[in-house]
């Protein structure tokens, strides 16, 4: 694609703030920075990833229904997942699951077509954690991209503010935050301003109730760290690093691992 060469005025705090995420490995000059922020603003094909690797047993509330196919008010929730994806401009969407699960969806949705995206069905043959389920993304991807898992509904969320919030801060990653009156089932954290300090994946005991909420937005870099779980390993060697930031949202997100959880939602 060609590029023009333009000359602009521009204020030194918001140069200060583009040389900002210059980053020397994704981002590595001005004009890169400024292309960047250009194209998350004007909406440009954004990506994300629907995780739904693991165990398919797990992710089944009946014999025959996994989560993300169970309908809420008649609709399946990935199907929600997808609307709300669009409505925020991410018109690629890659799906990792196991065969079965995947499937099913690519009977249900096809090719991304009626819902305005266009799907990429990533088969997972095993998994041991939420990282070796994403790193079936590497070399697949090579620009910033949004993280959820499928086995939720966030259509209250915020993703938008979540995605800016990202590209005005140099991390490796962005996580939702939200509170949570059982912070031992949840993945904890410590937060200075928008920085994490640490990350502590179902502390046995914490008086911490700030926690990571499973939607996240992070830079193709995130595929260089090693570990089974993003939760275990990579997140709380990002926090080590200064490498993960927070976004405190102010809507939660709403888990759909049962029965209940539906009856709760009708």
């Amino acid at each position: 694609m060609s590029k023009s060469k333009i000359s602009i005025t521009i204020n030194e705090k918001t140069l200060h703030d583009i040389d900002s995420i210059i980053d020397n490995v994704y981002i590595r000059n001005r004009s890169q920075a400024i292309e960047h922020l250009a194209k998350s603003a004007l909406g440009e094909n954004k990506t994300a990833v629907i995780l739904l690797g693991g165990s398919e047993e797990r992710l089944k509330i009946s014999k025959d229904e996994y989560r993300p196919t169970a309908r809420v008010k008649g609709i399946p929730v990935i199907v929600l997942a997808l609307k709300k994806l669009r409505e925020n401009n991410f018109k690629t969407v890659f799906i990792v699951a196991r065969h079965a699960l995947l499937t099913k969806l690519f009977d249900m949705l096809k090719d991304g077509a009626d819902y305005g995206v266009r799907i990429n069905y990533i088969e997972e043959k095993s998994s041991s954690g939420t990282a070796y389920s994403l790193m079936m993304l590497k070399g697949k991807i090579n620009t910033n991209f949004l993280v959820v898992y499928g086995d939720i509904l966030f259509n209250k969320i915020n993703i938008e503010e979540l995605w800016n919030d990202h590209i005005k801060q140099n991390a490796a990653a962005t996580i939702m935050l939200t509170t949570s009156p059982k912070p031992s089932e949840k993945g904890t954290v410590r937060v200075e301003g928008s920085k994490v300090l640490t990350f502590t994946q179902k502390p046995k005991k914490s008086d911490i109730y700030l926690v990571f909420s499973p939607v996240f937005v992070t830079e193709p870099q995130i595929f260089e760290y090693s570990g089974k779980s993003l939760e275990f390993d990579v997140f709380p060697e990002l926090a080590d690093k200064g490498l993960l930031n927070g976004h405190l949202s102010s809507e939660k997100e709403v888990h759909i691992h049962s029965k209940k959880d539906l009856e709760r939602m009708r």
